[in-house]
């Protein structure tokens, strides 16, 4: 039976499993690529510093930065971050977007020329924190580091219906948690949040993080239990709600968008808490692509990747009234 005709009858009303729209020849490329700059690589004491180097090439080499962006720094409150903004930016519509990267490093020109496709059809410009990293800044430091941003944003006058907050994998916990944090300090929530493979259970016991550890091109089960160890240290922290916000409070948080790959380890990451954020009355929508390796809309020659910008761009106009440009 079609599985596509399989997940329209027995998912519910929020779930879309998005199908496979070909470009094999680019996928095997993407999937080699990742597997070469991240799953082959030993994980050893000194892993992490040859892991930024190959991130730092591919960077470099795949991110490709328009002539219409424009990236400037900031600082908030002490805190580094940078703005980005492109001719179609509109100074009330502010995107914090918060950047992946397992905790422990960043992409800044593949990761700005991701934001700044979606700053071009909803108007918006983005505030991206540049966060402390793990393992020199462990837990709390980045969840600190986002909610302070997310609060300075507020004291600069910025109304929190006009702010969306999101993130990709390790940025996608870090918007569920600094949205539960924000809650808990009776801070006003953004109109809406969107996530892309977040990692929102640290002790990976999704179905997903054992039977997806082959077809995953990116992770396995080591690498991200390796990841969790230099972002934590203790493993008692993993069950936590602002560490793993799979296990925390979803009432009141505003429309959540998730986006992720079926091939992923993470994928019952996204089904698990868009379930539960879903159970507790939040609007949600979960998207799920077909054959998908994590973060896959960062290489935008993708169909799928184009697919999933217009599908964000719909959810940013009906949750956020951000009136794609």
């Amino acid at each position: 039976m079609d599985s596509e005709f399989v997940a329209r009858i027995i998912a519910p009303p929020y779930y879309r499993v998005i199908p496979h729209m070909g470009r094999e020849s680019a996928q095997f490329i993407i999937d080699h690529l990742l597997r070469f700059s991240f799953k082959r690589l030993a994980i050893t004491n000194d892993a992490i510093h040859d892991m930024r180097k190959r991130i730092a090439l591919v960077d470099h080499n795949l991110g490709q930065l328009g002539n219409d962006i424009r990236i400037f720094r900031q600082v908030c409150d002490e805190l580094r971050a940078e703005w980005l903004e492109v001719p179609q930016s509109r100074p009330d519509r502010v995107f914090l977007y918060l950047h992946g990267g397992a905790f422990c490093f960043r992409m800044p020109r593949i990761q700005s020329a991701m934001v700044a496709r979606w700053c071009r059809q909803s108007g918006a410009r983005a505030l991206m924190p540049v966060y402390r990293l793990a393992p020199e800044h462990p837990y709390p430091a980045a969840a600190d580091d986002c909610l302070a941003t997310y609060r300075w944003l507020l004291n600069q006058g910025v109304a929190a219906e006009n702010i969306v907050i999101g993130g990709d994998s390790a940025g996608g916990n870090l918007t569920l948690v600094t949205l539960m944090r924000a809650r808990t300090e009776g801070l006003p929530l953004p109109a809406a949040a969107m996530m892309l493979s977040p990692a929102t259970d640290f002790s990976l016991s999704g179905r997903s993080a054992t039977v997806n550890e082959a077809s995953d091109p990116m992770f396995s089960a080591a690498m991200l239990r390796w990841f969790g160890e230099m972002y934590l240290g203790e493993p008692e922290l993993y069950l936590t709600p602002f560490v793993s916000p799979l296990t925390g409070d979803f009432t009141g948080l505003p429309p959540l968008l998730f986006q992720v790959g079926s091939n992923e380890m993470l994928l019952d990451d996204s089904t698990r808490a868009a379930a539960k954020a879903h159970g507790s009355g939040v609007d949600v929508q979960l998207d799920v692509f077909d054959g998908m390796p994590h973060i896959f809309q960062a290489f935008g020659q993708l169909p799928e990747s184009k697919m999933a910008d217009r599908r964000i761009a719909r959810f940013l106009e009906a949750k956020a009234s951000w009136t794609r440009v």
